[in-house]
């Protein structure tokens, strides 16, 4: 049996894997419980990220990836070898190539690092790829024309904007506000206005049933249950759209103004086409409400979702692993 070669979405929230030939076969957070005491892992993806916020003093449930970089290389490793196991791609005697995505401008230590985990993980051969131009060609885009394409990849740890013209990036910013940061700017708004803890499940709730980041666009409310800073006891309040719309404001204006930027830079042809075409937004932090509306309101171009835009990076991932040797190949020695 031969191996089957790979594209892996290594993401800060979760991680995607995109086998040639059969698609997006595996979703799972990218958390791994381990025991404190033995240093042995308990629990990958799905199952840890159930324990989050909900374990004993010795077992800690880890994001080994942080602002779309390795934060812990062996926890990391740990994490790709479970993964890559549980999807059966190796062959008898063959290792499969791998195609990783890494945000645009971490340092080469960094890019040498997720490379080094995949080898060790059970990669043949690992090719690295910037995040924003994979997403683009997910998303469907026709990055390979002579003529301007923006994408706005808004993930878990790490903001990619980018504007690509002949199967590259002309000019880009990755910013380390996503997802994450959202769910962290909620968390400290109820703290504040509410005095309540709250996890960051129940943050991530909030982000995905109530918030928008678009004012006056959403109204639904939803209650909340955490632990009284004062009391100490269990506590329940309902919290509305309007008030996390708020709470986001800071954090997606941080956004506006990377794209602002990369716009900026752009040479005038481009920007023309930019226009014509608009700004495709992908991610899973694409999904927030309102934030296409946002976004064409500041930048005065149309905004769109992409389909399926927490796939995109996974699927243009797929595209790619297939035309490996057609293209131009980001290979670190």
């Amino acid at each position: 049996m031969f191996s089957r070669d790979i594209g892996i979405d290594l993401g800060t929230a979760n991680v995607l894997i995109h086998v040639k030939g059969k698609g997006i076969v595996l979703n799972e957070p990218a958390v791994v419980a381990m025991d404190r005491t033995t240093g042995k892992v308990l629990e990958v993806g799905e199952a840890a990220y159930r324990m989050v916020g909900r374990t004993p003093g010795n077992i800690e449930a880890i994001r080994p990836l942080k602002d779309g970089v390795i934060a812990d290389f062996d926890v990391t490793e740990a994490m790709l070898r479970y993964f890559i196991n549980k999807i059966n791609v190796k062959g008898f005697l063959t290792k499969p190539k791998m195609l990783i995505c890494c945000p645009t401008n971490i340092t080469k230590v960094e890019q040498k690092a997720i490379k080094e985990a995949a080898e060790k993980s059970g990669g043949k051969k690992v090719y690295l790829e910037e995040e924003a131009k994979v997403a683009a060609i997910g998303a469907g885009m026709e990055i390979f024309q002579p003529s301007g394409n923006m994408i706005i990849d808004i993930g878990g740890g790490t903001t990619d904007v980018a504007v690509l013209s002949m199967g590259d990036i002309v000019t880009s910013e990755s910013i380390k506000m996503a997802g994450d940061k959202f769910d962290v700017a909620i968390l400290q708004y109820i703290k504040t206005k509410y005095k309540l803890l709250i996890g960051e499940r129940t943050a991530e709730a909030i982000k995905k049933n109530v918030a928008t980041v678009f004012p006056e666009s959403r109204d639904e409310e939803m209650e909340i249950r955490g632990r009284d800073m004062v009391s100490g006891l269990p506590r329940t309040v309902t919290i509305h759209s309007h008030e996390i719309e708020k709470a986001l404001r800071e954090s997606v204006a941080l956004i506006t103004e990377a794209a602002k930027d990369v716009l900026e830079k752009t040479p005038p042809e481009l920007s023309a086409d930019i226009i014509d075409r608009g700004v495709i937004l992908t991610g899973g932090g694409a999904l927030i409400h309102g934030i296409d509306k946002l976004l064409a309101e500041e930048l005065k171009v149309p905004v769109f979702l992409a389909e399926e835009p927490m796939n995109c990076v996974a699927a243009g991932t797929g595209i790619m692993i297939g035309n490996i040797d057609k293209i131009n190949r980001r290979s670190i020695v």
